[in-house]
């Protein structure tokens, strides 16, 4: 019986000491809070949920409310591959790559200067619910996505990549195979009122017409079909709706197999500049970057698109169509901090399939390439609000 009571008594007590303590009947100090976010607040690489680079995680199309200067988004869409899917996991995957990267020590050598603490706000909007089961709708679904961030506003303190444009916040797609180059294309066409130039990193033209996918199930008299859609027509399919800049896009890196030289000449009607892979054989980074930037300018807004299989499976394995001989991921990197001028408003990393990487080599790599497009983003924000446009010498070679 005794027990019983001072069992009793003792739930009694701590009742009463929870609802003293209950945090929705006390006030807390500003001083309190910021004790308990310096002894809680921080991350280790290995802790916390997996965001971008630790970045704050909201998602930004549910809540139109919140600013920012440069969104992390995830589109895990991948039913538009001809060759092997996986790329649906590849937002996940890059995140997990960036598990490194902290804003605490997050310094850019090359760049002098911490894309994670500079003017710019950067969070991480989590990724659009693409259905796996219907490209005709993923691809409206992505495409209303786009179109809906290019709405939001950026934060006051939101520096123009050049004077001439609206400070509108950045978008940084962590991909998904190569198809979301479409609908992003799409929404930065109306939010900037123009074809936007296009820079394109990959093994592949991607500029396909999709009578190159041969089906004969499908007339091509009759008209437009779902299967146009797909990862190696998606610029051929935006060109088509006037949303490239035709003279002044540029493919680098190029190493593809050709149905026929018939496919060079419908490249070079939708206007696009190419660079070989093997050309660095010739002119090394710095002349890739002097052909870039020469035939691209730096006030054009660019859409910057990386597809990983730019760098060699060797280097780079968890792809969906991996081509041998390619550029070493420090070539590419290379090559991104060269053309850092570039005034780009958008940018993609695309095809990053980790069913088929080894101890994440190929999100490491583009974890990095992230980050290198993060910082040359808060950089030529930097310079255009000095007054500058960021502009690169092309031909100096900053080795």
């Amino acid at each position: 019986m005794i027990s019983c009571l001072g069992t009793l008594l003792v739930a009694l007590l701590s009742t009463q000491a929870f609802s003293h303590s209950n945090p929705k009947q006390q006030q807390f100090s500003k001083a309190h809070l910021e004790e308990l976010e310096e002894i809680w607040g921080f991350e280790w690489g290995f802790s916390g949920i997996s965001t971008f680079a630790h970045l704050p995680h909201i998602k930004c199309l549910t809540q139109p409310q919140i600013e920012y200067d440069i969104a992390i988004l995830g589109v895990p869409f991948d039913t538009a591959v001809s060759y092997r899917p996986g790329a649906r996991f590849g937002p996940r995957a890059i995140r997990a790559g960036s598990a490194r990267q902290t804003s605490f020590r997050g310094f850019n050598a090359r760049a002098g200067v911490n894309p994670y603490r500079e003017w710019a706000k950067i969070i991480d909007c989590g990724d659009v619910p693409v259905t796996p089961f219907d490209n005709a709708l993923a691809l409206h679904q992505m495409s209303e996505a786009y179109v809906e961030l290019g709405k939001r506003s950026p934060t006051e303190k939101s520096r123009s990549s050049s004077v001439s444009y609206h400070k509108i916040p950045k978008v940084l797609t962590l991909g998904g195979d190569h198809s979301i180059a479409l609908p992003a294309l799409r929404a930065l066409k109306r939010v900037y009122d123009q074809p936007i130039t296009v820079v394109h990193f990959d093994a592949h033209l991607d500029t396909w017409h999709p009578a190159k996918y041969p089906n004969a199930w499908i007339d091509a008299e009759e008209g437009p079909f779902q299967s146009n859609f797909n990862h190696g027509s998606m610029f051929w399919m935006a060109a088509t709706e006037g949303l490239i800049a035709n003279s002044s896009s540029v493919h680098a890196g190029l190493r593809t197999r050709l149905a026929d030289l018939g496919d060079y000449e419908d490249d070079t009607q939708q206007g696009w500049e190419r660079i070989s892979t093997d050309d660095i054989d010739d002119v090394g980074p710095s002349g890739i970057i002097y052909k870039i930037m020469k035939h691209v300018g730096t006030e054009k807004p660019v859409y910057l698109s990386i597809d990983i299989d730019v760098i060699d499976p060797g280097l780079a394995p968890g792809t969906g169509t991996p081509e041998p001989g390619g550029w070493s991921t420090r070539e590419l990197i290379r090559i991104l901090r060269g053309i850092e001028g570039l005034n780009v408003v958008g940018a993609d990393i695309v095809e990053v399939s980790p069913a088929y990487d080894g101890n994440e080599v190929t999100a490491l790599a583009a974890a990095q390439v992230a980050f290198e497009v993060l910082t040359s983003m808060v950089k030529r924000g930097m310079a255009a609000e000095g007054g500058g446009a960021g502009h690169v010498n092309a031909e100096k070679d900053e080795l």
